[in-house]
């Protein structure tokens, strides 16, 4: 007798035997039940997941004598026929050899007819989107009312592709990615009965090499079968798939996490030697860098996922910064885009990792130097010591005169800074933003707002700032906006005129350093005007 593949002699025959499709089953199985069932069903998701299954395990349970919890007996009549494939009402269909609206045509014709052995007529069409558009008209008005012993299944990986007029009168299901873990126990399951032997970490790599589909891990583990001569073992597994195993993937995580470049291209080479596949590694370094935030994030965080030593995933989240692991995965996940434009790919996985190595902050250079240039003001000193500049003192001395003035009007209470702490957002703020504080007491509090900015007030806007108000002191005070003229500078303007000297800082900073004198000297070099911004 002819060999058959696992992926077709384990395929399920009734609803039970489904891996990870609960959602979708169980809505089957309760319609099938109450009888409840609709007369077009659509099944969508990626290869490999079950459409053409369910599909089938449905048809022949809408057909079979005796139901045992919704659920095809095998027994009956109808259900040999099915699994002999001989049964004379499914009528099975690939829409991508059939998309002319003749093949259509040709099909409905039938549908009037009585079905022959059982008590529905089934029309399963796969890869439904494949059809034309001419084919869907010609299946619109049947579908939409079909005769009574007629069910439509279709199938496809691409609904986006059929018409909206199609969809509304099928009820659909979408099916899921199967996770790592459903494969790995199914294909456990599998080897078990067929009584082979197989390493659990082999079938770890066949999991996530499968990538959502059962089917291509089947397939895989077909091919692990043969390529191991009847065994599933992870040596030949990682020379069948060229990958490599954990073990390695954690000495370059530690090699990172100890910043020693030397030790970490020389572990590079040693997986080279595998003949591996760099793009694979770099996923699971992405997957590494997943459970090591995971960890530092949620403090004892719990995973069924097996796939990583913890001991290895608490010492790495130990000696890597938060803010490390989120640039490293950034970083590999750029480097995974562009893998494939590097001259080869040992070295294009080689500057990735380099490059993570590359643009680790460096905490001490935070601290002492980078934090001193973002300070204005100390910047400002240092250039006036430095070149002579008078920016640094026109900028205190603005700013001083504006504490001043908001000091005076606001009965010893900052103004601008009441905007920041209220934290309002939106209209609201623009309106603060636009106002001058004139007095406020334990009743009542006075704004002065521009007659140029009287579109910002609305209902809307003055109850939202009087409630901030109130959670801010405290109390229940009422908001009054007075409308006039005021020599006094607003919150908007004061930062108008900061932004603007530290744009003039910058300026003069620029035009001062002796790196852009030399350049104007020996090669005519110009700033030009506008492109200029504070740090």
């Amino acid at each position: 007798m002819a060999y058959q593949v696992l992926a077709r002699k384990w395929r399920p025959q009734n609803f039970t035997q489904l891996v990870g499709q609960e959602h979708v089953s169980q809505s089957l199985c309760n319609a099938l039940q109450h009888n409840r069932l609709h007369h077009a069903y659509l099944f969508t998701g990626t290869r490999g997941v079950g459409k053409t299954t369910i599909a089938r395990i449905l048809a022949k349970a809408i057909n079979c004598e005796n139901l045992k919890n919704s659920n095809p007996c095998g027994e009956c009549d109808v259900c040999h026929a099915f699994d002999e494939g001989r049964f004379l009402d499914l009528i099975e269909v690939d829409a991508a050899s059939r998309t002319k609206v003749e093949d259509t045509r040709d099909l409905l014709d039938n549908a009037q007819y009585a079905p022959n052995q059982g008590r529905y007529k089934v029309y399963l069409i796969d890869e439904v989107h494949m059809l034309s558009g001419h084919s869907f008209n010609a299946l619109l008005k049947t579908l939409e009312e079909p005769p009574p012993h007629v069910k439509f299944l279709l199938a496809t990986t691409d609904p986006q592709k059929i018409p909206v007029t199609v969809l509304s009168r099928c009820l659909q299901f979408n099916l899921k990615r199967l996770l790592p873990e459903q494969i790995n126990k199914q294909m456990a399951f599998i080897l078990g009965q067929e009584k082979i032997e197989f390493d659990p970490d082999a079938l770890k790599l066949i999991s996530r090499a499968a990538d959502g589909s059962l089917r291509d891990g089947l397939s895989l583990l077909d091919q692990a079968i043969a390529f191991g001569n009847g065994e599933v073992r992870l040596q030949t597994v990682t020379n069948m798939l060229g990958t490599v195993a954990q073990q390695p993937v954690d000495e370059i995580m530690q090699a990172l996490a100890n910043n020693n470049a030397v030790e970490l291209l020389q572990k590079v080479a040693d997986v080279s030697e595998l003949m591996p596949d760099f793009a694979d590694i770099l996923q699971q370094i992405l997957r590494v860098l997943h459970r090591i935030s995971l960890t530092q994030t949620i403090p004892g965080f719990i995973d069924n996922n097996n796939d990583f030593d913890s001991e290895i995933i608490s010492d790495l989240a130990n000696k890597l910064l938060p803010e490390d692991v989120q640039l490293f995965y950034q970083i590999g996940l750029i480097g995974q885009r562009d893998l494939d434009l590097a001259p080869d790919p040992r070295s294009g996985f080689e500057m990735v990792m380099l490059r993570m190595l590359t643009f680790k902050p460096d905490k001490v250079m935070n601290t002492k130097e980078i934090q001193p240039v973002r300070d204005i003001d100390k910047y400002q000193e240092k250039l006036q010591i430095k070149q002579g500049i008078k920016t640094a003192e026109k900028v205190s001395v603005i700013t001083e005169e504006n504490k001043q003035q908001v000091v005076q009007i606001s009965n010893n209470s900052n103004w601008p800074e009441m905007v920041v702490a209220m934290k309002v957002r939106g209209m609201t703020r623009e309106l603060a933003n636009n106002c001058v504080l004139e007095n406020i007491d334990d009743n009542i509090c006075n704004l002065i707002l521009e007659p140029g900015h009287t579109q910002l007030i609305s209902p809307r806007a003055e109850e939202k700032l009087q409630q901030a108000l109130q959670s801010y002191y405290g109390k229940s005070l009422k908001l009054k906006i007075n409308v006039e003229k005021t020599s006094h500078a607003t919150p908007a303007q004061q930062q108008i005129k900061q932004n603007d000297a530290k744009k003039q800082a910058a300026v003069d900073s620029i035009n001062a350093d002796e790196n852009v004198q030399t350049l104007k000297e020996q090669f005519d070099a110009r700033v030009l005007p506008g492109t200029i911004e504070p740090i």
